[in-house]
């Protein structure tokens, strides 16, 4: 026992050490010279979270003019009032706008340490569901690894979030109301989950389609193995063989709960009309939320701003003609609404799981996407290291996420700065970025079954070698 708790102890030491270092490592890329000039990267910036475009939709406001005036700054009006004064704060021989990047340093440590919460609560329901089932040996023979200690610091120091988190870019926010609602409908902590719901929709209007796994979560609970499993005749005789184990194990829930999902519903709702509210009292002067919904949700949704950035929509539609524009539109857009049927429907009994891959899909398909995107998932990703131990193509995915984070930053200096190539270059380092997420997706995915189904082949086999 005294050895068990002294590991746990240097595991507890040894993260919070690592936490330290990563807020020290991005204090001194705070503190470099120009920041590397990641602010003005198409990769981390976008027209949606550029900090750039929110310190000049500030200046139109403090001007007595509308935010959105001159399409350049396409975000809440919730950001232009909270970071808005952080733009225009400076301190001699300090870096500029040194507050919002020490904001975004405390983003990801808050970020971090939800997730971690989050992966204990996945880790400890995915510990139940083995003993539930029976499957001790496997427990026991197997080592599971923290998960969430591994998630948290696979966020900290994923490249993607120290580079967007330097860059001047309100992903890091983002990311942390993402973050918020998952703990909270892992934990059952329904306003704080319908908080983190209608900020992060708010934000920037994907995040919608995580209902679907938060409804999942608060009505069936954490990730565990297809109910169908719990419910066999096999497993209820065990239990009546030896019902002293059986009173020690955890009883899982079976059916579905509608109160949480009742009390999300009004806490959404509540929480929704209060945005609004605000917002419209911040933009009276300035078209009102009319205004609002028009410069981001609609700005989202028609992809007027074709600069370059690492998806694919930018250069599809600078090449369409304008007679089929809206078409597609519509098809780009209503791909992330068929996935979303389909994977609920199998994956409904790993809802956290289920949340990654909406994330990831989302990220591959949205009109503005960031590495802050793929930071995100990828954090998430972590949480499931037990389950997706026998992934494929894991090292080939690391060398195409690395190969791309370095061939992109060359292709488009050689397009834009030295004249020497074309869009051509940069467009093919965003198709193999989209075609590396399409890969992560469906392994995964493929993973996760592959493990749902060793667990009930082990289920089946149990009884058989308890017999012989």
């Amino acid at each position: 026992m005294e050895e068990t708790h002294q590991r746990k102890k240097k595991k507890v030491a040894s993260f919070w050490s690592w936490v330290v270092a990563s807020i020290i490592f991005r204090l001194i890329l705070i503190y470099f010279p120009k920041n590397v000039n990641l602010a003005a990267r198409p990769e981390v910036s976008t027209p949606l979270t550029s900090l750039r475009r929110l310190a000049e939709g500030f200046w139109l406001k403090q001007s007595s003019m509308s935010p959105y005036a001159g399409s350049m700054y396409h975000g809440s009006p919730l950001l232009l009032s909270l970071l808005g004064p952080l733009t225009v704060k400076r301190i001699e021989g300090q870096p500029n706008h040194l507050f919002f990047s020490l904001l975004s340093v405390i983003a990801d440590v808050c970020s971090a340490i939800l997730i971690r919460a989050t992966g204990k609560k996945l880790q400890m329901v995915y510990g139940y569901s083995l003993k539930s089932l029976g499957l001790l040996r496997q427990l026991e023979s197997s080592e599971i690894l923290s998960s969430g200690d591994i998630a948290a610091l696979v966020y900290l120091w994923n490249p993607f979030t120290i580079v967007t988190c330097v860059g001047l870019s309100t992903s890091p926010i983002e990311n942390l109301a993402v973050i918020l609602c998952l703990f909270g409908a892992c934990s059952r902590l329904v306003p704080l989950a319908a908080f983190g719901w209608v900020i992060s929709t708010h934000l920037s209007l994907y995040p919608a389609i995580l209902i679907i796994p938060v409804v999942f979560l608060l009505g069936y609970g954490p990730d565990a193995p297809p109910r169908k499993l719990f419910m066999k005749e096999k497993y209820s005789k065990n239990l009546d063989e030896s019902p002293s184990e059986g009173l020690m194990q955890p009883k899982l829930p079976i059916g579905f709960s509608w109160r949480p999902v009742i009390y999300f519903a009004f806490w959404a709702l509540l929480w929704s009309v209060y945005v609004l509210v605000l917002c419209s009292i911040s933009l009276k002067q300035y078209g009102g939320l009319r205004e609002m919904f028009k410069s981001t949700y609609g700005f989202i949704l028609t992809v007027e701003d074709l600069s370059p950035n690492i998806g694919a929509l930018w250069y599809f539609f600078s090449e369409v003609f304008d007679f089929f524009r809206n078409f597609f539109l519509i098809v780009f857009h209503t791909n992330i609404l068929f996935m979303i049927l389909p994977l609920a429907i199998r994956l409904n009994h790993r809802p956290c799981f289920l949340a990654f891959v909406y994330i990831a899909i989302s990220s591959m398909l949205k009109s503005y996407p960031s590495v802050g995107d793929s930071a995100l998932y990828l954090g998430l990703l972590g949480l499931f290291v037990n389950q997706l131990a026998d992934m494929q193509f894991s090292f080939f995915l690391f060398c195409g996420y690395v190969g791309v984070s370095l061939l992109s930053p060359v292709m488009h200096n050689l397009w834009i700065w030295r004249g020497t190539g074309n869009a051509n270059f940069y467009f093919a380092t965003a198709i193999v970025y989209a075609c590396l997420q399409t890969i992560l997706v469906v392994e995964s995915v493929s993973a996760m079954l592959n493990h749902d189904r060793k667990l009930r082949k082990l289920c089946v086999a149990k009884p058989e070698d308890a017999k012989s």
